[in-house]
């Protein structure tokens, strides 16, 4: 083997975090594809009657300005969708998972930013919840960005920083 940094296995610097989001990325691809395959079906929010951002289990900020909403099924994502496109309000739609670790680690994220950008239309759409709706979507979590009724901007995988600096782009 040989190794081209010249340094031996041992001495070369190994980034654990970017292994970990890896590892979780393809967890949540994997998982993802099986549930496109009715293989799979992990999320248990049926069970606690809870949908959308509720179902998540997460303690979230509050949302103060009225722009942050959760489509509860594919009829509540067209109809936002519909409105979106209608009003030509900038905005942002999250399509996560429940049980993807990663969506659950950028959503409270994705919520305090709906009050730092007021103007901004954010919408989370559960890919189980929204099967029909999001089929398209091949990762979670992603993120799609709207101007003028039209999609503009896509964001595949999580990031605070990324998610600001997009936001900040299309408001």
């Amino acid at each position: 083997m040989v190794n081209l940094h010249g340094n031996s296995p041992l001495e070369t610097p190994f980034d654990f975090k970017g292994l970990k989001f890896i590892l979780l990325s393809s967890l949540c691809w994997i998982l993802q594809e099986r549930r496109m395959e009715g293989g799979v079906s992990l999320s248990n929010n049926e069970e606690k009657g809870k949908q959308g951002l509720e179902g998540t289990g997460l303690n979230l900020p509050v949302n103060h300005h009225g722009n942050l909403k959760s489509a509860s099924s594919d009829q509540n994502l067209k109809e936002i969708m519909q409105n979106i496109k209608s009003s030509k309000t900038p905005a942002v739609i999250n399509y996560g998972a429940s049980w993807c670790h990663v969506c659950s680690q950028i959503i409270p994220a994705f919520c305090k930013l709906s009050n730092d950008f007021p103007k901004l239309s954010f919408v989370y759409a559960d890919i189980d919840e929204c099967p029909e709706t999001t089929q398209h979507i091949r990762y979670t979590p992603t993120f799609h960005f709207f101007q003028d009724g039209e999609r503009v901007d896509e964001m595949l995988g999580a990031g605070e920083e990324r998610l600001h600096d997009r936001l900040w782009l299309h408001s």
